[in-house]
């Protein structure tokens, strides 16, 4: 591996972002369901930049200090009515930001900081201050939609950096792949009637939202063909992942040939994570990774940001987290993943027929959109 000069941002103000303690979603059965840690906590990103810290890998990465986005930033998104909700029950004792989207007072600042640590990301990768970039923010914001916020999301961090890139430095084209267990549904409303962007997501088939993530959802007007779902079947591992990298997302790259590619990066994966029903690793992770690098560095002078989404096991994403910078950034460090022999060798690793038929779904609409950019 060549060593680049790789960013990291993160802020303590991202801990404090408080979810409070969870039920049950429906409110007849909350009676018998006592309230728990809400799963979206500090604890799994926390861990993973100690990890980086107490192993001394954080000194080998460039430290970018993050900055708020603004309104004008946040607005390209997301509409008036839902900031100004958003602003207003932070200013009191908080509030849900729409569907399973808590937070507490001051959520508001802590939300533009969360999507300014993306912004801060894609500033210095192509202000040329670091090769490539990962942002451990919180809250995560792939779920967060035009007017409201989702699954523990408020606002769409990616898709905000992202348009900044495009309205306020001059870049053509975007290409975002989300790997998170859950589908981007945010990332991809907020390009769909666009063709600037292309938009990828690796899911589990149907879990959250279970209305969105299809095959066929491949964008509208300017932007048919212009977004790519990939809903592998639950209890997919490091094979199916892999192969939908190299068969779907690397050919799709190369059609689409952006500036930029932005990842919404997400752990909830991994075998070890309570929120997701696939077989991944960290391997699985340094891997895509690796193979995203070769791709970037082919189209776009290998300029990549990667925005951290979720991830609840906090045993496992830290070592998750910590593959996919040690890849980024070309070194090792001295901390290696104590469950890596156990999850390389548990069954389902290797791709199957079922997880197979999906990516070659899959690879149809990366022969649409070749069709579409004339390659």
């Amino acid at each position: 591996m060549s060593e680049r000069r790789t960013g990291w941002v993160y802020h303590e103000a991202y801990m404090w972002h408080d979810t409070g303690r969870t039920r049950a979603f429906d409110p007849e059965l909350r009676r018998w369901m006592q309230s728990w840690e809400h799963w979206e906590n500090p604890d799994t990103k926390r861990r993973l930049n100690n990890l980086l810290e107490i192993s001394e890998f954080s000194e080998e990465l460039v430290q970018l200090k993050p900055r708020p986005a603004n309104e004008e930033q946040v607005l390209r998104f997301h509409t008036p009515e839902y900031v100004d909700r958003v602003r207003a029950l932070s200013a009191e004792d908080g509030g849900d930001a729409g569907e399973g989207a808590p937070f507490s007072h001051g959520g508001y600042e802590i939300a533009l900081l969360s999507a300014g640590g993306a912004i801060t990301a894609v500033d210095a990768v192509l202000d040329g201050t670091v090769d490539n970039a990962y942002a451990l923010t919180r809250p995560p914001g792939h779920h967060a939609e035009r007017d409201r916020g989702r699954g523990f999301c408020i606002f769409g961090n990616v898709a905000i950096a992202s348009m900044h890139a495009l309205a306020e430095r001059g870049i053509e084209k975007i290409a975002t792949l989300d790997w998170d267990v859950h589908h981007g549904n945010g990332t991809q409303q907020a390009f769909y009637e666009r063709r600037d962007v292309l938009t990828m997501s690796i899911h589990q088939d149907q879990w959250y939202p279970r209305e969105s993530g299809r095959l066929t959802e491949q964008g509208e007007g300017e932007g048919e063909g212009y977004n790519i779902n990939v809903p592998l079947p639950p209890g997919s591992g490091h094979g199916a992942y892999v192969e939908t990298i190299r068969q779907v997302v690397a050919p799709a790259l190369e059609a689409f040939r952006p500036d930029l590619i932005v990842v919404p990066s997400g752990f909830d994966g991994s075998m070890y994570d309570p929120l997701g029903r696939m077989m991944a690793y960290s391997e699985t992770f340094r891997e895509m990774t690796r193979l995203l690098m070769a791709s970037a560095d082919q189209l776009c002078g290998g300029r990549l940001v990667l925005s951290h989404e979720g991830g609840y096991s906090p045993t496992y994403v830290p070592f998750c987290g910590l593959a996919v910078v040690e890849e980024l950034s070309g070194k090792k460090s001295i901390a290696g993943d104590p469950f890596e022999d156990n999850s390389a060798t548990a069954g389902g690793q290797d791709l199957q027929p079922h997880q197979q038929a999906v990516i070659d779904d899959a690879k149809l609409l990366v022969d649409r959109l070749r069709q579409l950019e004339g390659v």
